[in-house]
């Protein structure tokens, strides 16, 4: 009744704990990006169909294994290796594809985030995301954190998708920011958010994904942008509340922007001496 499509690279710790968390399915595939650790050999003994594309981006890998692999049922779940949706939400997602209403061809569902064995309920920025969609209907676009574009109407499910991006630890999470923030700078340098900078969009409209891309990049534009985004998850969210998890969480995600500010000028400086 539904696919499964797992991206990978060197997945070897959060590949295991994922297919078994969709083993109720009988259509899994694992697209990987030529690991070099045994996440091939994990995904062939668990009895997933596993396939290898070099990688040349996030949002061109996600569409080439979205319209290029043939899989078996009409509708497509999309976790990452260190997501796990929980059994009440495999149930929800089976009853909704078994009566989809029209003109809807994706679901969002609510993920949780955890660190340190705490659930980031109020310190988590954005707790909505695409999982499930229907094939040909859906595509990634941006290649820094990927919009996915849905031809027709997207629902909404209310069971959550367990989320655990410290599972490789911390120093993991900083690398992998490290390069998330050079292509947000990247983005920010070449003007290209302040074409998404509506206040009206951002306010309006009825797309989560499209008022949060609107409010990013009105946020890209403001001075100051580390603190106010500190402040704003420490107070505003309040992720105070959720104990130590969630301030250090907080802490985090303002030394992710520190560093997006920086490296924009970075960028600017250097394209600025290069046309010079």
């Amino acid at each position: 009744m539904i696919s499964v499509l797992i991206l990978t690279k060197n997945e070897e710790q959060d590949l295991p704990g994922c297919l078994e968390s969709v083993a109720w399915s009988d259509d899994v595939f694992v697209f990987d990006s030529f690991s070099t650790d045994g996440t091939a050999a994990i995904a062939q003994s668990r009895g997933a169909h596993f396939m290898q594309r070099k990688f040349d981006g996030y949002a061109s890998q996600r569409n080439a294994a979205l319209e290029g692999l043939p899989f078996r049922h009409e509708w497509v779940f999309l976790p990452d290796a260190d997501e796990r949706p929980t059994p009440a939400l495999v149930e929800e997602m089976r009853k909704a594809v078994s009566a989809v209403p029209e003109g809807v061809n994706a679901f969002r569902v609510r993920r949780r985030d955890f660190f340190e064995g705490t659930w980031l309920k109020h310190a988590q920025i954005s707790p909505y995301y695409i999982r499930l969609v229907r094939r040909g209907k859906a595509r990634y676009t941006r290649e820094i954190n990927e919009v996915l574009e849905v031809e027709g109407e997207i629902g909404e499910l209310k069971s959550p998708l367990d989320h655990f991006p410290f599972s490789k630890g911390i120093a993991h999470w900083i690398s992998k920011h490290n390069t998330y923030s050079t292509m947000e700078a990247e983005i920010v340098a070449k003007g290209l958010s302040r074409t998404e900078a509506s206040w009206k969009t951002a306010l309006t409209a009825k797309d989560f994904h499209e008022r949060r891309r609107a409010q990013k990049a009105i946020f890209y534009r403001v001075p100051a942008r580390p603190l106010i985004k500190w402040i704003y998850m420490m107070f505003v969210r309040g992720a105070i509340l959720d104990g130590r998890a969630g301030i250090a969480y907080a802490n985090l995600q303002a030394m992710y922007e520190y560093w997006i500010v920086q490296k924009t000028k970075e960028q600017l400086r250097s394209g600025q001496l290069k046309s010079g």
